[in-house]
């Protein structure tokens, strides 16, 4: 995999943003499944093929646009559980 140049002032920071909230509901599920749970934490290719990555990029962008029109943020589990 070819590194990328941090260059731009939205994506990079963003991009950080996405992945930490992707391992969080990563670890958040893991930690439902089983009471043997220790944290591990998951490589960026099974956060992306178990969708993970996918529901935090929806997580984060619309976090900072809420944030932006001065809404309240929405909270994980009501994105993750489709209460929108």
């Amino acid at each position: 995999m070819r590194k990328r140049k941090c260059t731009g002032k939205f994506w990079p920071p963003v991009r950080a943003m996405i992945w930490e909230k992707a391992q969080q509901l990563y670890q958040m599920e893991q930690t439902k499944m089983g009471d043997d749970f220790k944290g591990i934490i998951a490589e960026r290719s099974e956060l992306r093929e178990g969708g993970y990555f996918y529901q935090a990029k929806l997580i984060v962008l619309r976090n900072l646009w809420r944030e932006k029109k001065g809404l309240p943020i929405i909270e994980e589990e009501e994105v993750m559980h489709g209460d929108i």
